[in-house]
């Protein structure tokens, strides 16, 4: 069982806890299927070849960076290869501050864990975590691997995340001091899908062109079959499949997780649970 990140140095007072969306990426994203197909996209070839470049792996949203921890410290399990490069993004100060310490100290814990000895040398390597806004910060076409646990809970509208202050003349954006910092992580405005959107119509300029593949969270509410169909119809080499599943049994928070790649690659399109 591959461990998970411990969170025990966050401020859950600003930073989103890990929940069972939280949860559900990880279980998601390590099960055989999932692993399979990481590593044929962003492993080794078979003839030894080592790929064109690092992948780059982007979670946008990444609260107490309990997920991009545990893509980094576990990359060669995931991927097969510890050779990934990992970038977190969040609209949330604090949130960056958190994941980049709970991805340092998961990648510690392994290189300290004799259980693990062999794997010490297969954690990928953190760029950084940095405020932004979804990928409007991120080169086009660079994102070989994007995570997205989105706001999805159906609110009024989505808080201003934002205030605009001058200095020495010139609006800087800052975060807004008088917001509740939390709601930015759930609070998702009409349908739960207002962010979503967003980062649904930048995902073909940002994801990498030959191998880009995005796993985006949505809950019941969000209309997950609509947004199928909406990929569906961007066209090939588009492929989209529903990769994990949650909550059967309760509520209408009831949590799935699609995988949307560019088909043209290996292994893209093959549905990997089971309906």
């Amino acid at each position: 069982m591959i461990p998970t990140p411990s969170t025990n140095h966050v401020d859950f007072d600003r930073v989103y806890e890990p929940a069972e969306d939280s949860y559900l990426l990880l279980d998601s994203l390590s099960s055989p299927g999932e692993v399979s197909f990481l590593t044929e996209r962003f492993g080794p070839r078979n003839n030894g070849d080592a790929r064109i470049s690092s992948p780059l792996i982007v979670e946008i949203g990444t609260g107490s960076g309990i997920v991009l921890a545990f893509l980094t410290a576990h990359a060669k399990t995931l991927f097969g290869t510890p050779g990934i490069l990992s970038l977190g993004v969040d609209i949330n100060q604090y949130a960056c501050k958190a994941s980049v310490q709970t991805v340092e100290t998961a990648c510690q814990s392994i290189a300290h864990d004799s259980r693990h000895a062999s794997s010490s040398r297969g954690t990928g390597f953190l760029l950084t975590s940095f405020t932004g806004d979804l990928t409007s910060a991120i080169r086009p076409e660079t994102v070989d691997l994007l995570v997205f646990n989105p706001p999805y809970v159906p609110t009024a509208g989505v808080p201003t995340a934002f205030a605009t202050n001058e200095v020495n003349g010139e609006k800087q954006a800052v975060l807004d001091a008088d917001s509740d910092v939390l709601s930015l992580s759930y609070a998702g405005g009409m349908d739960g899908m207002e962010v979503t959107n967003r980062l649904l119509e930048q995902l073909p300029s940002v994801l990498n062109v030959d191998r880009g593949v995005a796993y985006i969270l949505l809950c019941k509410q969000n209309k997950p079959d609509e947004v199928t169909q909406r990929v569906r119809e961007w066209g090939a080499p588009w492929k989209v499949d529903v990769v994990g599943r949650s909550g059967k049994h309760g509520g209408w928070e009831k949590l799935q997780i699609l995988r949307i790649c560019r088909g043209s690659y290996p292994s893209c399109g093959i549905a990997l649970i089971r309906e």
